[in-house]
């Protein structure tokens, strides 16, 4: 296989998405997953595609800076597609530098690997680094983020990832590093660990928990079905223009109480209960620090340049993710009580 493209953080929510997009779709493209499973990484999520020719995972953690290189200079990838990060918003105010030395340090480490191995011969190269609209910081009730928006970041995970953003920049203008950058909303759909809005909730009304909501509930998001995500990262890996960045949303904003609200109604109506039942189930909790009001991307830029635009609205694309949640009850048995854990050992030992 002429080339190959590292993808790091696989067997995450996100990850494991873009993976399958590309192993199924590109054959003749080496894929190699780079993942250090920590409690997000499942592999249990890429089994329908693990035997694939085309396809090797390799547990590797991108702060370690010699295993990176080493993966590097055994693979010689053309691309690397960066995916792997600390991502909970709450889990950065409890520890922040878990997240400034996944997100940050492991990135320069990938980057300083890739700068190895290209040896300034980057005809045919490139770095694709995926990130988050929460670099841009909050916006008023009206407005949009643009390409152009000024960072702002107020959390420690959103401060990592502007951090990260930077560093990928710079080795473009300093070491002239064939670089992109996404910056993408919330994501949502199949195979997210329910620590995030959409999964708990799916996962505490099926077992008639609370739904803790943060503050007022009036915080608003653009969601983006992950499968979309998939395809854009796709395109803009492909198409997109080196050195640019690309902002990919769902033309799609909800307050948070809002979506709690379309989300009980739905799993009344699958779970044949009663209308209205889950809705009990809502608690407004206290509000984290720093929380932002709310962020919206303006995704013209990818649509007209790309052609991307999101397939499934909203209420369809939720839909489609319960339905994948109840089909899937040994999935969130296994992630919930810690045993998908257990899957790397069973299939790679």
């Amino acid at each position: 296989m002429a080339k190959k493209i590292v993808i790091t953080g696989g067997a995450g929510f996100i990850g494991s998405h873009v993976v399958r997009q590309f192993v199924i779709n590109y054959p003749d493209i080496k894929i190699i997953n780079v993942d250090n499973l920590t409690y997000a990484g499942n592999l249990e999520n890429l089994k329908d595609i693990e035997e694939e020719p085309n396809y090797q995972f390799i547990k590797a953690d991108i702060t370690d800076s010699k295993h990176i290189l080493e993966i590097f200079e055994e693979f010689q990838p053309d691309g690397v597609i960066h995916l792997a990060a600390e991502s909970h918003v709450d889990r950065s105010i409890t520890n922040p530098l878990d997240f400034v030395m996944t997100n940050v340090v492991g990135t320069v480490n990938l980057l300083n690997a890739a700068k190895h191995i290209w040896k300034d011969n980057f005809e045919g190269k490139r770095f694709h680094h995926v990130s988050t609209d929460e670099v841009f910081g909050a916006l008023g009730d009206k407005g949009f983020f643009t390409e152009e928006t000024s960072y702002d970041p107020h959390s420690p995970y959103s401060a990592s990832k502007a951090s990260s953003d930077h560093f990928v920049r710079a080795y473009a203008d300093t070491y002239g590093l064939p670089i992109i950058v996404t910056n993408c909303s919330n994501n949502y759909g199949p195979n997210h660990f329910p620590e995030k809005l959409i999964p708990l909730c799916i996962h505490n009304i099926i077992n008639n928990r609370p739904l803790p909501i943060y503050g007022d509930g009036k915080y608003t998001r653009d969601w983006l079905f992950v499968i979309d995500h998939a395809i854009a990262i796709d395109l803009v890996f492909h198409e997109g223009r080196t050195g640019e960045s690309y902002n990919v949303g769902g033309f799609n904003e909800w307050k948070n109480i809002d979506l709690v609200k379309e989300l009980c109604k739905q799993m009344d109506e699958k779970l044949g209960r009663e209308t209205g039942t889950s809705e009990q189930l809502i608690t407004f909790v206290k509000d984290r620090p720093g929380h932002d009001l709310r962020y919206a991307i303006d995704a013209t830029k990818i649509n007209k340049e790309l052609g991307w635009k999101p397939s499934v609205k909203f209420e369809q694309g939720l839909s489609k993710t319960i339905d994948w949640f109840l089909n899937n009850e040994t999935w969130l048995n296994n992630v919930t009580s810690g045993d998908y854990q257990n899957y790397y050992q069973k299939q790679y030992k």
